[in-house]
């Protein structure tokens, strides 16, 4: 393998793993807001042990959240250096505040969080996991700017004579189109990873009579998160199809692997057969159903892969220009898929728990708690498409990924880069599940004493 495909497989092991705790950082933070405002609120001391159990596994996820993190940027200088020199003045502005705003603010108040509940006012110690929620929804929005750059950008010019770009408005770059119809995808998706998470731990307790006066109450809360959160990010990501469509082309033709431009174009459900351009041997098909995801027209014209190739050689000159097309069309159905079966989830619980009854059926708790795996494969699949469609561009339209790389690097470093890496990150998988898995096992505190006089988090236990 070439340095250039070792780095790739690096930054995307690291991404993907990084991803895992992302999502449910984002709208784990929140949930755990809303349970404690809702103790304060009502005094109710159910609400109370809903926010210290669920606050640890949000504590575990952000912990190595960061880990994992930091190594991505390591890689920025260490494998993608002509990357970092060309969009250094652009890329640096939305990391710089994400770091210095977001993760600040979100890193200040958890330690408050978890110091301040016998030290702080109820309110005053409230406000504090809100500040710190806010902060993790900010950080998520300024990665996503950078990354929405990286696929339009806007609000730049290029410095004649030299191989970069620099920033010429952060309004722009902040008010992306790509970026506001991104951020809310992402954070409807973090959402259902959340509410997958309450379903799969309450469930978990209800079949064993555990607890019964928190983990039913957390149940029907997460399957109402997980429906409520599945259909808003089908409505989101409609809503960036046609985006794609318009500033991507290739990408939306590569999700279809649609070679030649059609109108009234059929959306496959499954096929069997090549993708790469010639007759497929069988496939489920809705008709039209492309044209409208694409255009809101079911009648609407979808540009092909061949002719997009054809408009981007005039354009950029000779090459190949088209993603590796498998990996789009499958990435996208999965990511489809898995969501609507994660929302689903969601629909077919609370229909079983209506009138507050709890389910007697074992095939329902396995399903809740196996399905926690659902929205996580959706984000994943999501993202690998996302970037994925945009090759061959690290930055569209301005560099290739193969203008990249490191010119320096050699093969046998990035190995053994990679190597360390993801033995390291498997060593980190096996801590988080171990930390978690003991803590989902040992149950919901129980609160004795004042409700005010809260012991604090004991999060260093372990």
């Amino acid at each position: 393998m070439t340095v250039l495909e070792l780095s790739r497989w690096q930054f995307g092991v690291t991404t993907v793993y990084h991803f895992i705790f992302v999502p449910l950082t984002i709208g784990l933070s929140l949930v755990v807001a809303c349970m404690q405002t809702a103790w304060l609120i009502r005094k109710d001391p159910v609400y109370l042990r809903m926010t210290k159990f669920f606050g640890k596994i949000f504590l575990i996820n952000f912990a190595v959240g960061v880990v994992t993190g930091i190594v991505q940027e390591f890689q920025f200088g260490m494998n993608w250096s002509a990357y970092s020199e060309f969009v250094g003045n652009v890329f640096g502005a939305p990391l710089a505040m994400e770091a210095l705003l977001a993760f600040f603010m979100e890193s200040t108040f958890i330690g408050l969080w978890i110091f301040g509940w016998d030290k702080l006012s109820p309110r005053v110690h409230l406000a504090t996991i809100w500040l710190a929620a806010i902060g993790t929804s900010l950080s998520a929005y300024f990665i996503l700017a950078a990354n929405s750059w990286m696929q339009h950008p806007v609000g730049y010019k290029v410095i004649p004579g030299t191989h970069r770009v620099v920033l010429t408005s952060i309004w722009a770059l902040l008010t992306n189109s790509t970026v506001l119809a991104a951020w809310p995808h992402v954070w409807f998706a973090s959402f259902m990873v959340a509410g997958a998470v309450l379903i799969a731990v309450s469930a978990w307790h209800v079949a064993r009579k555990s607890s019964l006066e928190v983990f039913r109450r957390v149940l029907r809360l997460g399957l109402v998160l997980a429906l409520a959160a599945g259909i808003a990010a089908a409505v989101t990501g409609d809503i960036q199809a046609r985006l794609m469509d318009s500033q991507q082309p290739m990408k939306m033709a590569a999700a279809e692997a649609l070679y030649n431009t059609s109108d009234s174009a059929s959306f496959s459900l499954f096929t069997i057969g090549s993708l790469n351009g010639s007759k497929e041997l069988w496939s489920i098909r809705v008709p039209d159903l492309l044209s409208l995801i694409a255009t809101l027209d079911p009648h609407g014209t979808v540009q092909g892969i061949n002719d997009v190739e054809r408009a981007y050689a005039r354009k950029y000159g000779p090459g190949q220009y088209k993603p590796i097309i498998p990996v789009t069309y499958w990435g996208f159905r999965l990511m489809i898929g898995f969501g609507l079966l994660a929302a689903l989830l969601g629909a077919v619980g609370l229909w079983l728990t209506r009138r507050r009854r709890i389910p007697r059926s074992r095939w329902f708790y396995r399903a809740a708690v196996w399905g926690v795996v659902l929205p996580y494969a959706a984000s994943i699949s999501g993202w690998i498409f996302t970037e994925m469609g945009l090759q061959p561009w690290t930055v569209f339209g301005l560099l290739t990924t193969a203008q990249s790389v490191s010119p320096g690097v050699t093969a046998s470093s990035v190995i053994i880069s990679l190597t360390v890496f993801t033995l390291l990150y498997a060593g980190l998988a096996a801590i988080a599940l171990w930390l978690t898995v003991r803590h989902v096992k040992g149950g919901a505190p129980e609160e004795t004493g004042q409700p005010g006089a809260a012991e604090p988090l004991p999060v260093f236990q372990y």
